[in-house]
Parts: structure tokens; sequence; C-alpha cells
């Protein structure tokens, strides 16, 4: 059996645009246009979508601008960041226009000196986690929100080839499988931590176990240095401790470390220690510095 990183799944691109947007071509990459018009469609789009579309979205929901918010990471003080004004702008360009479009507004920022990082955490993830309270406060139909996802997982392809790291040497102890909960469905905050752990060097298994047996022959049938679950209903709590406890008793690896995460996990971290996890994370960049302490930990349990 090969192993996969999950591929994204294709979005079904609505043929038609915004009237504001209709003249930008159907990509910004620099390979696919003439010296400098890239850098000029780019300029037009944040034009565009900061000057007709931002304002009015704005002043409907009420959010105010704020570009001074920071990163724990010291390295990324300097540089621009995200604002709210661009997560909703990102939301809108998902939700009415195409993949293409919303990677040339993301690519924008990018050229703004928005670092990739910043891009991931501060843009992608927010406008995924907005998308959804659309549809939770019945602002948008469920078709709307799985469009829209869709459409981010194609920026975040876009963007991988820049953000993941070079492969580096097969090293059997640096193994990761990121999987939602048995019987959940959902897969772009997943995408986004496999990010950050393919960045770090790690090999990542995403594809869904359908089942808890399934999930069980797995991590039975290949070594993994850890094991993250992704939890996004409260119903799913109840029955974590015993399957965890399953998969410490059947992991290939005795020493696997377990990792949780997801919206009940960042409410309330402390209920990771309860349902028998080692850690968890509030978001990709943390997930794959927790997964190097479970690595070193391993190391050390091996070496005693």
């Amino acid at each position: 059996m090969p192993w996969p990183i999950a591929g994204l799944p294709a979005a079904k691109l609505a043929p038609t645009r915004p009237i504001l947007l209709q003249a930008l071509p159907l990509t910004c990459s620099p390979a696919l246009t003439p010296p400098g018009a890239a850098e000029e469609l780019r300029a037009l789009l944040a034009t565009a979508v900061r000057a007709e579309v931002v304002p009015r979205l704005l002043l409907r929901q009420g959010v105010r601008t704020n570009r001074t918010a920071k990163l724990d990471d010291p390295e990324e003080e300097d540089g621009a960041v995200p604002g709210p004004e661009d997560v909703v702008a990102l939301v809108a360009l998902v939700m009415t226009s195409d993949a293409a479009t919303a990677l040339c507004f993301v690519e924008t920022l990018r050229l703004q000196g928005v670092t990739l990082e910043r891009l991931h955490l501060e843009l992608l993830a927010p406008a995924a986690r907005r998308l959804g309270q659309l549809w939770v406060e019945d602002l948008c139909s469920f078709a709307d929100v799985t469009l829209g996802l869709g459409r981010l997982q194609q920026v975040l392809r876009q963007l991988s080839p820049a953000f993941v790291a070079p492969a580096r040497r097969h090293d059997l102890r640096r193994r990761a499988a990121l999987l939602p909960l048995p019987g959940e469905q959902h897969s772009f905050g997943l995408t986004m931590v496999a990010e950050f752990f393919l960045r770090a060097g790690w090999e990542v298994w995403s594809e869904p176990a359908p089942s808890e047996d399934a999930l069980i022959e797995l991590v039975t049938g290949q070594w993994f240095a850890v094991l993250g679950l992704s939890v996004s209903c409260d119903s799913g709590i109840d029955h974590l401790p015993k399957l965890i406890h399953r998969v410490r008793r059947s992991s290939r690896n005795e020493a696997i470390g377990i990792m949780v995460g997801g919206r009940v996990f960042n409410e309330n971290p402390g209920l990771a220690a309860q349902v028998g996890a080692d850690a968890t994370a509030r978001d990709g960049r943390q997930a794959a510095l927790q997964a190097e302490t479970l690595l070193a930990l391993l190391a050390d349990r091996t070496i005693r």
C-alpha cells in the first residue's frame, strides 16, 4: 500500500465571477503570464477587492480592521499581517468566485510581505472557520460551505510547494497519521496540519479510516511515531478514551504518541489528558512542535 498524503478534493468551480473581477485571468502564476503582468493583475485584484468588496462586507458585518496582531514566534514579528478585512474578502471570493481568483488575492498579500505561515494560520484557517460559522448562523447553505472549502483546499494545494520542506532522507521515526475521528467527515483543518508536518520533514498518512476497526488495522500494520485525531463533534468525546486505549494496546509502535485536536479541545485543552491523549494543539504549527516533543520522548524511552 502506498504512503499517501490524501489528495485535495477538486472543487466544482462556478462558471461565472463577480462583474468586478471578470477582467482577471484564471491564473496568477508568473510562469503563465508575461513579465510584470502577474504583479499588475494582482495589484488590480487587491485594489478592486479592498476598494469595493471589503468595505461593503465590513459595514454589513461590523468587522473592525486590525493589522497589529502578532504570532508568538519572534521570527514572525516583522512583516505584514492579515487582518479581519482580508479574511472577509477571502471568504467572499471563495463563495462567489473561483479558486484562481482567491489564489490571486492570497498571492497579493504574499507580495505585500505576509509570510506563508501567517497566510496559513491567520488567513486560510480563519476563513475556513468563518465559512462554518456562516452555515451555523444559517447565512449560507451547506453546499455553499462545501464549495468554499473546496476552493480553499485548492489555494492550499497551490501554496504547498513553496511551504513544505524539501524531501529529507527517509526516516522511519518521522511518520505520523493525521486522521479525523472515524465516522466524522472534515478535511481542511487536517490538511493544513499535514502541511506543517510535511514542512518539518515528516511523512504523513492522511487517508481517513472509515471505522474504528480500520484505524486499529492501520496502526497495527504500519509503524507511526504519532497518531493525530481530529474531533469536530462533542458526541465523539465519550468514546474517545476507549478508542485511544485500543490504539495503544494494538499499535505496532508500543510507545506511540497520541495527539488530539479540533474545536472541542481548543475550547478545553485539559480534556486531552482526560481522554488519555499525550498532547493537543490549537493549530498546525503547534501540532508539529508537539510532535517533535513526543518524538524526543519516544527516543528517550527507546534508549532506556
